[in-house]
């Protein structure tokens, strides 16, 4: 059964009946698999990374996948900011960039107090413009930064603060419709922590809590994750995508068949279709309540 039923509640987000279809496959590989889905909303089309065989691909309802861009230095998150920007987690260059409008790159972060960042990993914006990363790497040979950290950057790109680093493998980030919350999971150990933030966007660390622990028997382990309008979170755990409801209840499971969820993104012209990527796939499942559109609040 593609949807495992753990509540109820449910059944007004997800239907027990929807269908997980695989859109394509063949992507990933040993450095890195099908990664960071976001959908472009004024083209009507799903750009995702192909991390390992370094290029942007992209998919529509009718063409399927095609190349959309090469190389790219192996980016992984990707996101867009206010003003429709595409943001990109480059792990060859150890950088977060934005692609300006006339083609150029502005590199958002590249280093933290003198040192270089290590592999960033994924990356969000909010409605006022700031930029919250996660940059996982150590204890890899050869990185500057001795702890895996979380970042956030200002609007005009001139202030980069470490936020938290006591993750042991910092991931997927998301935001809560109002932006009063902050989500972080940490893959190593299966679970989503949560942090308030305060009107200048910094977390409060008072308040860093367990939001859900995503463990299991299964395979699978949290990574992107995405949060729709009505503030529940979807990310990948034990046994397939986890649906949790804003107090952390777990509502259900969305069954794909692959070993791990890598990221999810909501699309289609309604923001009800969530497509997620694995490490060789890309598929989709309808879903009752529509995301949060990228860019925040377009």
């Amino acid at each position: 059964m593609p949807i495992e039923v753990v509540s109820p509640d449910l059944a007004s987000i997800v239907s027990p009946d929807a269908a997980v279809t695989e859109l394509s496959s063949g992507y990933g590989g040993a450095d890195g698999p099908a990664e960071g889905p976001l959908w472009w909303h004024e083209g009507d089309y799903l750009l995702f990374s192909d991390i390992h065989n370094n290029r942007r691909m992209k998919w529509t309802a009718q063409d399927g996948v095609s190349l959309f861009h090469e190389p790219t230095n192996r980016a992984n998150g990707l996101t867009r900011d206010p003003s429709g920007r595409l943001l990109a987690c480059e792990h060859l260059t150890r950088r977060v960039t934005r692609m300006e409008p006339d083609g150029s790159i502005t590199v958002v972060a590249s280093n933290y107090r003198g040192r270089r960042l290590n592999r960033p990993n994924d990356v969000i914006v909010s409605s006022k413009g700031d930029i919250y990363f996660t940059d996982p790497g150590f204890p890899t040979p050869g990185l500057d930064l001795d702890w895996n950290g979380v970042y956030h950057v200002t609007p005009d790109l001139g202030t980069i603060t470490l936020i938290v680093w006591d993750f042991s493998r910092p991931n997927g980030l998301a935001l809560s419709p109002d932006e009063s919350i902050l989500y972080i999971n940490d893959t190593r150990r299966r679970h989503i922590r949560a942090f308030d933030l305060e009107p200048n966007g910094m977390p409060l660390i008072a308040t860093d809590r367990v939001f859900c622990d995503l463990g299991g028997e299964r395979e699978g382990n949290p990574d992107g994750m995405k949060v729709d309008s009505m503030g529940n979170v979807y990310c990948g755990g034990s046994g397939g995508i986890w649906v949790i409801d804003p107090s952390g209840q777990h509502l259900g499971i969305i069954v794909h068949g692959e070993a791990g969820t890598t990221n999810v993104a909501f699309g289609g012209s309604d923001w009800k279709t969530l497509f997620y990527t694995t490490r060789n796939t890309l598929g989709s499942v309808p879903v009752n309540v529509a995301g949060l559109p990228v860019p925040a609040g377009g």
